[in-house]
């Protein structure tokens, strides 16, 4: 055997034993590295949701998850968000007042119920039972609304209203308005459900 052959084996051995040493050493990585992110229990009892709404264009409304519940980011129109103070006489707790501090965090206690007044960010579960009302966003008479509704949403287990705001109408089943969970903006495009201090 020449030396030729031998440097040329112990080259084949050094590599063939780092490459397993590689494929070992992300084995071993990749399990570790995941223990940072948190898991699907932590994010059902509350870890924040980092959400994108670049593509939310005026009038739609997208729903994510956060702590079990749906949480709706409604981006209004401007004609949405000027109607908003003239329906203030039909409904129950127009300025959020009734459980602020767990209903409707102190910089959504406005008008608009939000941060930015284009968009809304609630939990779509009805104060009363708990069901999710449905999208009422079109002007008008319609079935199970009045001849002049405004936009909002319709609870139809037991005929709740709602305005595009999430404020309750008087005179409905559900006590109270619809919940503005704690949010954050981290830039014009990025939304944090689920933390409103930053670090």
């Amino acid at each position: 055997m020449s030396e030729r052959q031998v440097d040329s084996s112990k080259r084949t051995w050094l590599i063939a034993s780092g490459c397993a040493g590689a494929v070992g050493g992300v084995a071993v990585a990749v399990p570790f590295v995941s223990t940072f992110q948190p898991s699907e229990r932590a994010r059902a009892a509350g870890a924040a949701v980092e959400v994108d709404i670049s593509a939310l264009k005026p009038g739609e409304k997208m729903t994510v998850e956060w702590r079990g519940k749906p949480v709706w980011i409604i981006r209004r129109t401007p004609e949405q968000v000027a109607a908003l103070p003239k329906i203030d006489p039909q409904l129950a707790d127009p300025k959020s007042e009734r459980k602020p501090d767990e209903l409707t965090p102190a910089y959504a206690r406005n008008e608009a119920r939000s941060i930015k007044p284009e968009l809304l960010v609630v939990v779509g579960i009805c104060s009363h039972l708990g069901c999710s009302p449905t999208d009422k966003f079109q002007t008008g008479a319609q079935p199970s609304l009045p001849d002049d509704w405004p936009g909002g949403f319709l609870c139809p287990c037991h005929g709740s209203t709602f305005d595009m705001a999430g404020r309750v109408y008087k005179n409905k089943p559900a006590p109270d308005n619809l919940e503005v969970p704690p949010h954050m903006y981290l830039s014009d495009t990025r939304l944090l459900i689920g933390e409103d201090k930053k670090a």
